[in-house]
């Protein structure tokens, strides 16, 4: 088929899902479907007859493998490749390429994956979670039920001892049954289903900040970038508070104790969007507010990454490792998702909550 008859099919191209991208013996665009113009993030008239490889970092075999495909008449198909677009977002994809006839081009069928994986991730992540999270609680309940008697126990011989000394002992294993007690509670985490309400993101977020400021003074930056036009969603404020303060008080924590005369003055921002076409779990939602805290500490150790929000995870000495993974529970509970990237300069926990009432 020729380039100048692959053109005339247009129309065709333009209503397809897939990704379909034409380029001549030169390697420079000639047409680009709706679809790929949005995986791209570029418009095809603004990059009419620029290079295609102006747009990716690609090794050398990748663009050997596109003239290979030229000269030869050569159709692949390149799996789980890795593309770095101009506006810095990166993408993986499928791509397949098919010699066109006649005239030298090709044609680029581009199939995305991070979706695909995405999903595949969050699904494998949200289902190891509630066996955690069932785990804990069984847990937590066998553990309460001992520390009742306990507690009563020590009570009772506190009433029957006439040292204040021995009573002291007593005291002590009161006290410590109740600390156990606590923390098997913030175990359990919320013991009711959320109220929702017409709940203003920011409201929420500008109370966490204050809360967290009143802490960190001026030692922290606390920046924000919000999107005013965010409409209301149907959320619990209060549950929404807790698990913002937790990723919150998990960014001051991480900045705290990792501090560093050659660092950048540690900073926390905060930054709401909305996400269209996003999926959790199984469930796809047109609209999705996303809300990031990034903040400019170390960054998290790569083997933890993938467990932070477990209970009892932690990094840190003095951590409980019960913060994120309450905040995973609350976020779960609003039908959201709560994501981590980090590296060494920028961690940022991502906080997806459905947008239904678009």
């Amino acid at each position: 088929m020729a380039i100048a008859a692959t053109l005339n099919y247009q129309h065709l191209f333009d209503s397809l899902s897939t990704a379909i991208i034409i380029v001549d013996a030169r390697l420079q665009l000639l047409h680009m479907n709706p679809a790929a113009e949005d995986l791209l993030a570029v418009s095809r008239t603004q990059v009419a007859k620029s290079s295609f490889l102006g747009f990716f970092n690609q090794d050398e075999d990748a663009i050997s493998a596109l003239h290979h495909a030229l000269n030869e008449h050569h159709k692949y198909t390149k799996r789980r490749a890795f593309w770095e677009l101009p506006n810095g977002q990166s993408v993986t994809v499928d791509y397949s390429v098919t010699p066109l006839t006649a005239q030298k081009g090709l044609a680029i069928e581009v199939q995305p994956l991070d979706r695909l994986l995405r999903i595949s991730r969050e699904e494998s992540m949200l289902a190891t979670q509630e066996t955690s999270r069932n785990l804990a609680r069984n847990m937590a309940h066998e553990i309460k039920n001992p520390l009742g008697g306990i507690r009563g126990a020590a009570q009772l011989l506190s009433k029957e001892l006439d040292s204040d000394e021995l009573k002291d002992y007593t005291q002590v294993i009161i006290d410590e049954a109740d600390r156990l007690r606590n923390l098997v509670d913030r175990m359990l985490g919320p013991n009711h289903p959320p109220q929702l309400s017409d709940t203003n993101v920011h409201a929420v977020l500008e109370r966490v900040v204050a809360i967290v400021q009143a802490d960190v003074g001026k030692r922290i930056l606390l920046n924000k970038d919000y999107d005013p036009s965010i409409p209301n969603i149907p959320a619990d404020p209060g549950l929404l508070i807790q698990a913002m303060l937790n990723v919150l008080n998990n960014s001051v924590q991480a900045l705290d104790e990792n501090r560093a005369d050659d660092r950048a003055p540690p900073k926390i921002t905060l930054k709401t969007r909305v996400q269209r076409q996003f999926t959790i779990g199984q469930q796809y939602h047109r609209l999705v507010v996303r809300i990031d805290v990034i903040d400019n500490g170390p960054g998290i150790a790569p083997e933890l990454l993938n467990h932070i929000f477990y209970p009892m995870i932690t990094g840190r000495a003095n951590g409980t490792g019960l913060g994120l993974a309450i905040s995973q529970q609350l976020i779960s509970q609003h039908g959201g998702l709560i994501e981590c990237e980090s590296k060494p300069g920028r961690t940022m926990f991502s906080i997806y909550l459905p947008l239904t009432n678009t």
